[in-house]
């Protein structure tokens, strides 16, 4: 993957390797929390819109460099799932569900009201430096890729560590079973609280570099619906509650639907997101494991 936008000249093809790198990365700080505990947030834009505006406020109003406004963004995201966690969790199933992508809306309403503060409805552009790398600016998509492989890189390697640690078999027991869990010793609160709090923290780097990478940000970019979506839908299909799932699931999806709207999307209106539903139904429907889970049962008969 580090030899990718040395060989590859096409900007299209960065152009998508990038979006797949982001949110393979959005996707794993995803199944932190929707995976391996089994918590189905779809309101996990909220944290990828507070670290978009944070660095963005930061920048605009005080020129500090994006790449402190990330972390900062990050903490801004960790803070604020403290109360929207304590407000969800209370809520199981469906119902959790639904409080996450409320509270995503309000977010959203909250900075198109907003208007003296944070630009409102019409958003801003971020003031173009030119080749400003310590403003996380660049003249060429490649530094844009490899420091969002580099966050995925990251969020990887978190994972791994979270799943062979005592966290990730409390995750795992919790998503099974969480009475079970509560009842064996398992401290549930406090383990959704850190799992919440790691993964909002993750996702909130990922809004900043987007942010960055598009020069945009408005309330309805940065607190799309979609995010969420495509975040749980490439774990999904990948295979929930598990390292490579979020990543083999964006490379099938994102791929496919680029290259069809790419090519069909001007003939055949729609095709993109027609094949997008059908390879989600057919892996819910025949491999509900992911392609991941599907590749383990195959290494299990041998």
């Amino acid at each position: 993957m580090v030899v990718f936008p040395f060989v590859i000249t096409s900007s299209f093809a960065l152009e998508i390797l990038v979006r797949i790198l982001l949110f393979a990365f959005i996707g794993t700080s995803w199944n932190l929390l929707g995976g391996y505990a089994k918590q189905l947030s779809l309101g996990h834009v909220a944290f990828f819109g507070l670290g978009a505006y944070t660095s963005t406020l930061m920048e605009i109003n005080y020129g500090i460099s994006p790449w402190i406004g990330m972390v900062v963004g990050g903490f801004v995201g960790m803070s604020a799932s403290l109360p929207i966690g304590w407000l969800c969790f209370r809520l199981k199933g469906p119902y959790f569900t639904i409080s996450t992508i409320a509270t995503a809306n309000v977010l959203m309403l909250i900075f198109l009201k907003f208007r003296d503060f944070a630009w409102g409805a019409e958003g801003t552009t971020i003031p173009n430096l030119g080749h400003a790398p310590l403003m996380m600016q660049f003249e060429t998509k490649t530094p844009y890729y490899f420091i969002v492989l580099g966050l995925l890189l990251i969020s990887l390697a978190i994972t791994a560590w979270i799943e062979r640690s005592r966290i990730g078999y409390y995750l795992i027991a919790l998503g099974e079973d969480e009475d079970a869990a509560e009842a064996s010793g398992v401290d549930v609160v406090k383990v959704k609280r850190n799992i919440y709090m790691l993964s909002a923290f993750l996702t909130s780097l990922a809004g900043t570099f987007y942010t960055q990478y598009i020069y945009f940000i408005d309330p309805q970019t940065a607190f799309s619906f979609n995010v969420s979506i495509e975040a749980a839908l490439v774990s999904i299909v990948g295979g929930i509650g598990t390292l490579w799932g979020p990543l083999i699931g964006t490379i099938l999806l994102e791929t496919t639907t680029a290259l069809l709207q790419s090519y069909l999307g001007n003939s055949i209106g729609g095709i993109q997101l027609t094949v997008y539903s059908l390879i989600l139904m057919a892996v819910i429907l025949i491999r509900p494991t992911g392609i991941v889970g599907y590749f383990k049962e195959i290494k299990a008969k041998f």
